[in-house]
């Protein structure tokens, strides 16, 4: 990650302490980005946005349409937000409006154990069975593999998928510990740090070593260093915390009638750590903005989460040029009800994220859609 920082984000810095140097960094050494900006953008310009969104419920039925959308810009200038159609109940949707992110949750996950590796609470090169003795990290596979999903711990199958399924049907109130979810978890172990291997348990095991090494629930330990510091108000880490309203109901058969969670409280504990995060297009529109600007974390650690040869960091999903705008950061995610895609661009100093009310739906797309249309608006 490489980016320049403004000359009057290090006077704010220094502020008025009077006379001495001013601290210059290293010439390697990353710097954050300035606080995000607190100006609602101006009805004219924020038209083109808006009608980019609009699209998406035109055929709600395609490939990349979808019932309803909301999405947010955060620069260090100005913010936006704006939503279209609704959710699987036919409730219109608010640029407020919580849904599942799903996968999303993985760059909490991963900016929390880069936090506690930076106070020294742990080696990334070290086995994570060193930390967490489990089946699943018997492969002697280290913390950094796993941020990296090149640990070789198999993904879900479908056939434990449709027991996931199964077990939050039985007992959609029912509380699942991170443990207990990985008894869905079929296949063997490979080699690792051979090839990338995309892996929802494996974040349930770092899940896991932050629980252990913080000593608190993961959602408390989020919330504390992660959520607060960077001022997100609209996230909820279920099952340790319940969507705040409004919230975008699902529709998904194995959970029976809403019960306050997305999708239950089952299905959201079950999937906690890999993908139990419930918030708003504006929240994650800030953390993206606050967690790759290095506002969160220092910024030396955001360079390791961002530095990869292949398209997967740290927690985090390299974009390079293919949104326009430049090197990207971010994730992806999917639930049955909810699509959801976050970018962050250091270098235009930008974040958007984009929310859509219907599962397994190409994003892509539309995210350019939005870019196209932002990108006259950076400058």
């Amino acid at each position: 990650m490489r980016w320049c920082a403004a000359a009057v984000l290090m006077i704010a810095l220094v502020g008025c302490s009077g006379g001495g140097e001013v601290p210059v960094p290293a010439p390697d050494t990353p710097a954050a980005l300035p606080a995000p900006g607190t100006q609602v953008l101006s009805s004219d310009k924020a038209q083109a946005l808006q009608n980019a969104i609009n699209q998406i419920v035109e055929f709600p039925d395609s490939p990349s349409g979808a019932r309803g959308a909301t999405a947010a810009v955060v620069t260090d200038h100005w913010t936006w937000s704006g939503a279209v159609g609704t959710d699987s109940q036919g409730r219109p949707l608010r640029a407020d409006t919580s849904m599942a992110v799903a996968s999303i949750t993985k760059t909490f996950i991963a900016a929390e154990v880069m936090l506690l590796a930076g106070k020294g609470k742990l080696n990334l090169e070290l086995p994570l069975s060193r930390y967490v003795p489990h089946r699943l990290t018997a492969n002697d596979a280290t913390v950094r593999q796993f941020l990296s999903m090149t640990a070789a711990v198999p993904d879900y199958q479908p056939s434990g998928f449709a027991r996931l399924d199964e077990a939050s049907a039985a007992a959609p109130e029912k509380h699942w510990t991170l443990a207990q979810s990985l008894d869905f978890v079929g296949g063997h172990l490979g080699e690792p740090g051979q090839a990338y291997v995309y892996s929802n348990p494996g974040y349930v095991l770092l899940g896991m070593l932050i629980e252990k090494l913080t000593g608190l629930p993961l959602a408390a330990a989020l919330r504390r260093d992660l959520a607060t510091p960077a001022g997100l108000r609209h996230a909820a880490f279920q099952d340790g915390e319940k969507p705040q309203p409004p919230v975008a109901v699902d529709s998904d058969k194995a959970c029976g009638p809403p019960d306050g969670y997305l999708p239950c409280r089952a299905f959201a504990s079950l999937s906690a750590a890999p993908g139990g995060l419930a918030a708003d297009a504006p929240t994650i529109a800030r953390w993206g903005y606050q967690l790759y600007g290095g506002r969160v974390i220092p910024a030396d650690l955001v360079d390791q989460m961002t530095t990869s040869e292949g398209e997967y960091g740290l927690g985090t999903m390299l974009f390079t040029q293919q949104f326009g705008l430049g090197e990207a950061f971010g994730h992806r995610g999917d639930m049955p009800d909810h699509t959801s895609l976050l970018i962050v661009v250091p270098a235009k100093r930008v974040a958007i994220a984009l929310l859509l009310t219907n599962g397994g739906r190409s994003i892509d797309p539309r995210m350019a859609d939005l870019t196209n249309a932002l990108a006259p608006l950076l400058g």
